[in-house]
C-alpha cells in the first residue's frame, strides 16, 4: 500500500497540516519539526504528490524560460547557459522548476508566451532575449498582469518588466582604464555595431573619452560578425593605417582571439605598442596569450537576479521591474600597461 501524508503525520507525531507546511516550506515551522518530518519521509520513502499540491493552490511551481536553442548555440553564445544555471539554482532554492522552451521555430512572434499565459502552464515567464519581444507581446503580458521578466532592455519604451547588465558602464570602464594607462588612440572592434549591446558599449567608451577631450575616431570602429577571422582582418586593417591605434577595446573574448593573433603575426608588442582590453571574461579568454585585461560581467548572477525579481513579481504581479544589475568589474592582467 502506498505511503500517504497521513502515515507521515502519524509517525512524526504531528498533524497532517504540519506535514503539509513542511513540504511547502512554510517559514513558521521550527527547524526541529522540519528535521523530524523529513527524517520520517525519508525512512518511509514518502514522495509528495507535487502536482496535486500545486493544483490545490492553483500554482504550477514552474517557470517557463523562453530561449532560442539552435545547433552551435553553446559556442556562439555561452552566456545563455551561464544565465540558465544561475536562474535554475535560484528557482530550486525557491521550490520551483524551470522548463526550457525553444522559440526558434515560432511561426508568429510571441505566440509561445501567449500560449503559456492562456493555458496557465507556468507561474511566470523569463524571456532570454529582449529582441524576441515586440510591443504586441509586451502589451499582452502587461494587460494580463502575468509575472514576467525580460533579460535585456527592450528596444522600445514600455511598462514591460526587464533586467539587464549596464553595457554603457562596461564601455566606460574599459575606456577609463585605457586612458589611465596612457593610451589615447583607442579603437573599438565589435560583433555588430548595429546591436544594442555594441552601441551601448561604444556609447559608454565615447562618453568617458569626450569628458577628457578625446574620442574614438569613426575610422577606428570596426564591425565584425563575432568571427575570429573577421576580427583578425579588422585588426590587420587598423595596423595598415598610417596613424594606427595604440589600444583596442574588444567587445567580447571571441573577437579578442582574432585581434591578439593578428598582433602576434605582425610582431606587435602587447601592451607596449598596443594595449588590449576586452569585455566579458568568458571561457574563451583562458585560451588567449598574453592574459587579457577584461571588464567582466557576471552573467550567472544575472540569472540569479532575474529569478529574484520574478519571485517578487509572482507575489505582486502589478510590480514593475525595470533595472540594471550586476555591476561590471575591471580585472587587470597582461595586455594593458600599468596606469600612470
Amino acid at each position: 500500500m502506498a505511503i500517504t501524508i497521513r502515515d507521515v503525520a502519524r509517525e512524526a507525531g504531528v498533524s497532517i497540516s504540519t506535514v503539509s507546511k513542511v513540504i511547502n516550506r512554510f517559514p513558521t515551522i521550527s527547524q526541529a519539526t522540519i528535521d523530524n518530518v523529513h527524517a520520517v519521509m525519508e525512512r518511509l520513502e514518502y514522495i509528495p504528490n507535487q502536482r496535486a499540491a500545486n493544483f490545490a493552490r492553483a500554482s504550477t511551481k514552474n517557470i517557463a524560460f523562453l530561449v532560442v536553442l539552435e545547433q552551435g548555440q553553446a559556442f556562439g553564445n555561452p552566456h545563455t547557459f551561464e544565465i540558465i544555471c544561475g536562474a535554475q539554482n535560484e528557482l530550486e532554492a525557491n521550490g520551483y522548476t524551470l522548463t526550457l522552451i525553444n522559440t526558434s521555430n515560432e511561426k508568429k512572434e510571441g505566440e509561445t508566451a501567449k500560449k503559456i499565459i492562456l493555458q496557465k502552464s507556468a507561474d511566470g515567464i523569463i524571456v532570454h532575449d529582449s529582441k524576441a519581444i515586440n510591443q504586441i507581446t509586451a502589451d499582452f503580458m502587461v494587460n494580463k498582469a502575468f509575472p514576467h521578466i525580460i533579460i535585456g532592455k527592450p528596444q522600445f519604451e514600455h511598462r514591460v518588466s526587464w533586467i539587464d547588465i549596464n553595457n554603457v558602464l562596461s564601455g566606460e570602464i574599459a575606456a577609463q582604464h585605457l586612458y589611465q594607462c596612457g593610451y589615447r588612440r583607442i579603437a573599438f572592434i565589435g560583433g555588430n555595431t548595429e546591436s544594442v549591446v555594441a552601441s551601448h558599449r561604444i556609447q559608454g567608451a565615447q562618453s568617458f573619452l569626450y569628458r577628457h577631450g578625446a574620442e574614438i575616431n569613426e575610422k577606428f570602429i570596426c564591425d565584425t560578425n563575432q568571427d575570429v577571422k573577421e576580427s583578425y582582418n579588422a585588426m590587420i586593417s587598423l595596423l595598415n593605417k598610417s596613424h594606427r591605434p595604440d589600444a583596442i577595446i574588444c567587445e567580447n573574448s571571441l573577437i579578442a582571439v582574432g585581434v591578439t593573433k593578428a598582433l602576434e603575426d605582425n610582431k606587435v608588442s602587447v601592451p607596449k605598442e598596443i594595449g588590449i582590453i576586452m569585455i566579458d571574461d568568458n571561457p574563451f579568454s583562458k585560451a588567449i596569450i598574453p592574459r587579457p585585461t577584461v571588464v567582466n560581467i557576471n552573467v550567472y548572477d544575472l540569472g540569479v537576479q532575474t529569478v529574484k525579481s520574478l519571485m517578487r513579481k509572482i507575489k505582486n504581479p502589478a510590480l514593475q521591474v525595470q533595472t540594471y544589475t550586476t555591476l561590471p568589474e575591471l580585472i587587470i592582467r597582461d595586455t594593458t600597461q600599468q596606469p600612470i
